[in-house]
This record gives structure tokens, sequence and C-alpha cells, in this order.
């Protein structure tokens, strides 16, 4: 059998993260910080407001109107001044000299559960 690594979490752990899928409203740089935007999220019941470490790769306008996968119980933090309200999921290369925001591949509508 093999070694489990450190950060290995149980299948309870991981039903307890909410993905949902958010359409992006509102986009724009956040003023207090290089590396962020803030987003505003559409998640069907709410709206929610996410700062994302994105600015150094996406315009806001690019990602207006576009479904992105988002955590939507992660307890809210403060981000330079600004309250972050969920975290986005993206993926990246090492050097993060290129990061991509995951997206749904069909239109669904926002609030949709990803399982």
């Amino acid at each position: 059998m093999s070694e489990t690594p450190e950060n290995t979490i149980t299948f309870d752990d991981f039903q307890k993260v909410e993905l949902r899928v958010g359409k992006v409203i509102e986009a724009e740089h956040h003023p207090n910080a290089d590396r962020l935007l803030v987003l505003k999220v559409d998640l069907g019941d709410q709206q929610r407001q996410i700062c994302a470490g994105l600015r150094d790769v996406y315009e806001p306008e690019q990602l207006m109107g576009r479904n992105i996968i988002v955590v939507a119980n992660l307890a809210p933090r403060m981000m330079r001044g600004i309250e972050s309200q969920g975290m986005l999921l993206a993926a990246s290369d090492e050097d993060r000299s290129k990061i991509i925001t995951l997206t749904t591949s069909e239109d669904i509508a926002p609030g949709a559960s990803v399982s």
C-alpha cells in the first residue's frame, strides 16, 4: 500500500466544500493591491464580492459575463481593505505566467451546484 501524503483530507472533509457556478456581473481593479481584481458574482440566490489574484493576467472586461467555479462556503476575509466573500477556482503553471479560471463548458444557471 502506498504512503498517504501529509495534506490528505477525508471524503467527509471534501464534502464540506460547497462549489457553485457564479456569473461575473462586475469586475474592477482592486484600489489597494497590484495583483487583485474585485469581482461581483451572481450565485443565483445572492451576489457575492470576491477578490482574486488575477490582475496580472486578466483585464476586468475579460471576466465579465463568464461563468466561474466558486467556493461558496469559505469564510469571508479582508484582502487589502476589501472583504472577499468566497474564492474562485483557477489553475496556473509553476511561474504564474499562465493562469486560467475554471469555467463551465456550457451555459448553466448561476448557483448551480458543482459535484
